[in-house]
């Protein structure tokens, strides 16, 4: 019975989320497995992978055949490298403690890789947020300075017709008080 490595889709419409498992190749893409080793969500960035290397290793040493996306996975979460070595400890060329170190200092450099890369979008996000947000304050001093000149001047022009509402009043108050001293001066000169 040949056995496949490969990724049996989970999730909904939109949103895939992948079952790493080893499965008869016979069997449908959904349907029957033989073991489950790990999940696959690549909907996140960097995407999330959690597999069982042991098991995965025990299956390719049986001879089961990763697909090209499950291989990409083995080999991103050191599957492949772990084969390699426990091969090399059983020709004799390295010893399975030489193995182990080898495969945790792989493992160490990775995960550094890996919090780089995390760090580095977190580090872009917030970068983005700032000029957004340094964009939008920009946006919001330019509307305040083309309303200030706005509201001065109607505030001159507010002051302007309540002068020129004023001057008329002014005006026709001198004329009334000379109206009303020529009035007296004719009544004094009628009455004399």
């Amino acid at each position: 019975m040949p056995v496949k490595i490969r990724l049996q889709r989970h999730g909904r419409k939109g949103k895939p989320f992948y079952w790493i498992v080893a499965a008869d190749a016979r069997a449908k893409r959904d349907g029957k497995f033989l073991e489950k080793l790990g999940t696959y969500n690549p909907n996140t960035n960097p995407a999330q992978i959690e597999l069982n290397v042991d098991g995965s290793v025990k299956w390719l040493q049986n001879g089961a055949q990763p697909t090209d996306t499950a291989k990409r996975i083995l080999s991103y979460k050191g599957v492949l490298l772990k084969k390699h070595l426990l091969g090399g400890v059983t020709k004799g060329a390295l010893t399975q403690e030489e193995a182990e170190a080898k495969f945790a200092a792989w493992l160490e450099e990775k995960t550094g890789k890996v919090t780089a890369k995390v760090e580095g979008l977190e580090k872009a996000k917030e970068e983005a947020k700032a000029k957004t947000l340094e964009a939008e304050r920009e946006i919001s001093e330019k509307r305040k300075a083309d309303a200030a000149p706005a509201e001065e001047v109607t505030e001159e022009a507010a002051e302007e017709v309540a002068e020129e509402a004023a001057a008329p009043e002014a005006e026709a108050a001198p004329e009334a008080g000379a109206g009303a001293e020529a009035s007296e001066e004719e009544n004094k000169e009628a009455a004399e």
